[in-house]
């Protein structure tokens, strides 16, 4: 299990990364510990100095001016998790779960929430063991927080509600009692920020930042693949002409593509095709993939300042013994992120058909048709290009941005929503298809060069031999599917870019 530290300042992605792709055990520093301490020592004073404060002995959103006794502050705390444990559809992926609670972890352990550390505590003690709460898919605006799904991750502090653990669902309180723990009763302040906060926002924004960028470096091996397969010219990756652009990403992306192919058996061959210029989807990689690279760029510092953000309200200012109530929790630069991400992915995607497009016109390739040795009675990659084209459809429809919708709750106090914890956690699903569609191509592309036989650099030969391993020539019809599946399990494990030697090829390394 990795072993991460959380500290007061948490600004580097690479942390959020290994919390995502695998387990993690997370100690806070000593920092943290005291900061935490700190602003609960504030919420104390507070509460005995009695005058209303809101989040603390008053009711919330449009209750906000009723006072609460002090003998209920407790009951007021639990009654606020319980009543918004109403999420709906599928349990949130575990892996997202557990960054949400790494993510909530570093925003207490900024010590301005007012939270016990006992809280902290016990948030540490689910990752180490690994017990994630389910939490439904659905039911967050983006604003005052993800309400709903952190409802349902604080509710197992309680031994309310359910948990996944050692691979089965469970009651909270059953994994409670195996460790001989009580379950937590929350106290003044505590529940608010357990609830109020952009974590699952982020987690699922982050997660699909983090699959979008592995989705990208895979594209770049396959556009280049596909290059070779088309007999595409070289010179539209001079770096001199990219230079010109000043666009880093195109930059970057064209000494890729250059790299990867420059010196292969090809390149003779392609000044023999009589084709002067290639269409689009190939002499325009580099600037269109290398926009992408810039945008997930761009994703990728939003989503770093807001993972080390505090993002809960009200918010504890233990220096002055002040508590201050603003919007934080208001997840607009997560959905921006978000459809940021979204129109990266489409259009990946939507430049992966165009190219297997390509390679299946003999009229534009220079391939045979559908890339089979026998058209007519084969059909070859016919309905793999029609597959794809649907799968285009449905991401560019998904590639509306979220953040542009609106609607007003808790009786329009709340009158002007994020949206961004369904608009992040639909790039997700966006990936799942971009992935079957760079599969298709993946396929055609190896096929594509086996037909002309000539000799690949040794960074995509080392792609050609990892594909041919498992999946044989597809020059004559047969059963697809388990070839799609082996094609689709190897750009999902990121073994395309690492065979190619790119698997740290991400734009913010």
């Amino acid at each position: 299990m990795k072993q991460i530290i959380i500290d007061i300042d948490m600004s580097d992605l690479s942390v959020w990364a290994e919390c995502y792709s695998t387990p993690v055990a997370v100690q806070l520093s000593s920092l943290a510990i005291e900061s935490i301490k700190s602003s609960r020592h504030a919420i104390e004073a507070i509460i005995a100095d009695g005058k209303p404060v809101y989040g603390i002995n008053t009711g919330f959103g449009k209750l906000s001016n009723q006072s609460v006794q002090s003998e209920d502050l407790c009951r007021l705390q639990e009654n606020l998790v319980l009543s918004h444990t109403v999420g709906a559809g599928e349990p949130l992926p575990t892996n997202v779960v557990r960054l949400a609670i790494a993510l909530k972890i570093a925003s207490f352990a900024k010590g301005f929430s007012g939270v016990r550390l006992e809280i902290v505590e016990r948030l540490q003690l689910f990752l180490e063991h690994e017990i994630y709460p389910v939490i439904p898919e659905k039911g967050s605006v983006g604003a005052s927080g993800d309400l709903a799904p952190l409802a349902h991750m604080s509710a197992a502090l309680l031994g309310v509600g359910e948990v996944e653990f050692q691979g089965r669902i469970v009651p909270a309180e059953s994994v409670h009692k195996k460790f001989g723990l009580t379950p937590l009763q929350l106290e003044a302040k505590e529940g608010l920020a357990l609830l109020n906060g952009t974590q699952i926002s982020t987690a699922l924004a982050l997660a699909g930042l983090f699959e979008a960028n592995r989705s990208l470096t895979t594209a770049i091996v396959v556009g280049a693949v596909t290059t070779e397969a088309v007999l595409g010219l070289e010179e539209a990756f001079d770096s001199r002409i990219h230079a010109l652009r000043r666009q880093k990403g195109q930059i970057e992306v064209a000494a890729t593509f250059k790299k990867l192919i420059t010196g292969s058996g090809f390149r003779a061959h392609s000044f023999e095709t009589g084709r002067r210029q290639d269409p689009y989807s190939i002499r325009c990689q580099p600037q269109v993939l290398g926009a992408c690279r810039d945008l997930l760029s761009q994703a990728a510092e939003l989503l770093t300042r807001e993972a080390d953000a505090v993002t809960d309200n009200p918010l504890v200012f233990a220096d002055t013994l002040e508590v201050l109530s603003g919007g934080n929790f208001h997840a607009e630069p997560v959905a921006f992120a978000a459809d940021i991400l979204a129109i990266v992915i489409c259009e990946i995607g939507s430049l992966s058909e165009r190219r297997l497009a390509l390679m299946t016109d003999p009229s534009m390739s220079g391939l045979p048709p559908f890339l089979t040795s026998e058209p007519g009675l084969n059909s070859g990659f016919m309905s793999a290009q029609i597959a794809a084209a649907a799968m285009v459809a449905e991401n560019r429809q998904r590639a509306h941005p979220a953040s542009v919708d609106n609607v007003p709750t808790v009786a329009n106090l709340e009158d002007f929503v994020s949206m961004a914890t369904h608009g992040a956690r639909r790039v997700l699903a966006m990936v799942d298809t971009l992935d079957n569609i760079l599969a298709s191509e993946l396929l055609a592309a190896i096929e594509g060069c086996d037909h002309h036989g000539h000799a690949l650099t040794p960074e995509l030969d080392a792609v050609h031999t990892m594909l041919r391993a498992s999946v044989p020539r597809m020059n004559v019809d047969r059963y697809f599917a388990p070839a799609h599946k082996q094609a689709r399990l190897l750009v999902r494990q990121a073994s395309v870019p690492k065979a190619a030697g790119l698997e740290h090829f991400s734009p913010w390394n």
